[in-house]
């Protein structure tokens, strides 16, 4: 391994580790600091941040493998993201930045479904915190996937060593590191390397598509949509092959965004309502660059990789392998920086929001309800490792995929908090027996969805994905659990 590409990472992992030094001595003093960064998130660090935390290593290994298997019909996901996205910046940002303040400056999402529903506050909490941690488990299992696929297919048996492999090595330094920031620095650490993190991810998903149709080799777009054409002619339609419940799956996964715990806190975090706008421009602008170059990646890369005899056994490390091949070491060594970035600032977004609900929701809940905010930062800080170690032995399996890791864990909170999200902030009428039965609905229709098959290969089979039955059939229950239960006067009306 050249020495340039190690110091590109030493150089990265330094930075991440300086910044959590740098907040931990400006932002821990509480718990609304550790958790929330004290609610003082600049529109640009807000938006990359919820952005990258958003995006996590399937950006660079799954949507460009999917790409590269089934051509344009897997960019629907992205269509469907970008969508989403710009719905929940515009629909959820503003009211949940509004209504956490109004309704007992709540700090995570469940003290803020605890407060705005009451009557139903402590079963709220608990099974709301509960399913956070069961699906960011596995969530955060798929980054740790995706850095062990890095080391293992970049570092080729450098770390075969005392019974581990390259793979283990991965996993392990790549939660190390995430551990090291996230338990010192807390939300303005996992905010700010999340910011540093997006930039790179960006540069990268600019810099490598260019080199593979523009570089030596690449021949242009004509060259490649006649390559293309000769490997399978549908590789660049966006419908042939592609099912209507296929496409339907396929776009559906921008109904998540309304209930992803570590993307919505960031609106929770912005600094002031006036910044939401700012930020959502921002966000957008970097999401729409990201996809493309994510999208472009995949089939233009299957294009150069044809016409250069590159062998490519599991597509979804097409980043990695173009990435040693293309490019000057320490060029090489910033791109595995991008992929570690998209891995990382998922992790630590997920590792700070399961240990806040396993803090505020468990902990001062029911074991030390006169915890000091010290106690609780402590405790706080054990969870998140805690929570990574159980993410390190569901992600231990080599033969993970991060796609199917990460949509099965989307579905879920999709389903199991979307719904309430948007109804707790814009339906008056909900109220807490509704709120409960939708959290609970979701998450088991999901889960039981996904134990039966019954999703399958979605983008071109006869599955359909586990968030539509979920979202749908927990937004039938709060409406009608709340329609015909009482109105308990829980929703207050905030004066502007």
């Amino acid at each position: 391994m050249a020495i340039g590409v190690w110091i590109s990472l030493i150089g990265y992992f330094a930075l991440m580790i300086a910044i959590g030094i740098y907040a931990m001595r400006t932002s821990t003093s509480s718990s609304e600091d550790y958790m929330l960064g004290g609610r003082s998130l600049s529109p640009k660090v807000a938006a990359l941040s919820a952005g990258a935390s958003d995006m996590s290593g399937w950006l660079l290994l799954g949507l460009p493998g999917a790409l590269y298997v089934s051509g344009l019909a897997s960019a629907w996901i992205g269509i469907g993201l970008f969508v989403g996205a710009f719905v929940n910046w515009t629909l959820v940002a503003p009211r949940l930045r509004e209504q956490t303040v109004h309704y007992g400056n709540a700090i995570t999402i469940p003290s803020f479904l605890a407060n705005r529903f009451p009557t139903q506050a402590l079963s709220l909490r608990t099974v709301s915190a509960i399913v956070i941690v069961i699906f960011f488990a596995v969530y955060t299992a798929s980054g740790l996937v995706a850095g062990g696929k890095l080391f293992e297919s970049a570092f080729s048996g450098i770390f075969n060593f005392g019974g581990l492999n390259d793979y283990a090595v991965g996993i392990i330094i790549t939660l190390g590191v995430v551990l090291v920031y996230t338990v010192i620095g807390g939300f303005l650490a996992v905010s700010m390397t999340d910011f540093v993190q997006g930039v790179i991810m960006m540069l990268a998903l600019v810099l490598m598509p260019a080199v593979v149709l523009f570089g030596e080799g690449g021949g242009g777009y004509t060259q490649a949509a006649q390559t293309l054409n000769e490997i399978d002619p549908t590789l660049l339609s966006w419908t042939e092959g592609l099912t209507f419940v296929g496409w339907l799956s396929a776009v559906t996964w921008g109904l998540g965004y309304f209930g992803q715990p570590h993307i919505i806190v960031r609106f929770m975090a912005i600094r002031t309502l006036k910044d939401v706008p700012i930020a959502r421009n921002i966000g957008m602008g970097w999401m729409a660059i990201s996809l493309i170059g994510a999208i472009s990646l995949g089939v233009f890369g299957r294009a150069y990789a044809v016409r250069n005899g590159i062998e490519i056994d599991d597509p979804e490390t097409l980043f990695i392998i173009l990435s040693d091949l293309l490019f000057h070491p320490l060029i090489t060594g910033f791109l595995y920086a991008a992929l570690l970035a998209a891995v990382m600032s998922t992790i630590s977004s997920q590792l700070l929001v399961s240990s806040s609900s396993l803090t505020e929701d468990f902990y001062r809940l029911f074991l030390r309800k006169e915890a000091t905010d010290r106690e609780c930062v402590n405790i706080g800080r054990v969870c998140v490792v805690l929570v990574g170690l159980v993410a390190a032995f569901i992600a231990s399996d080599p033969d993970s995929q991060v796609l199917g890791l990460v949509s099965n864990a989307w579905a879920g909170f999709g389903a199991a908090f979307g719904p309430l999200i948007l109804l707790s902030l814009m339906w008056p009428r909900t109220n807490g027996a509704g709120a409960i039965s939708g959290v609970v609905v979701g998450a088991v229709t999901v889960m039981v969805w996904i134990s039966l098959g019954w999703g399958g290969e979605f983008m071109g089979g006869p599955g359909v994905y586990a968030i539509i039955p979920g979202f749908i059939a927990s937004w039938i229950a709060i409406m009608a659990v709340s329609s015909m239960t009482a109105d308990a006067g829980e929703y207050q009306h905030i004066e502007r």
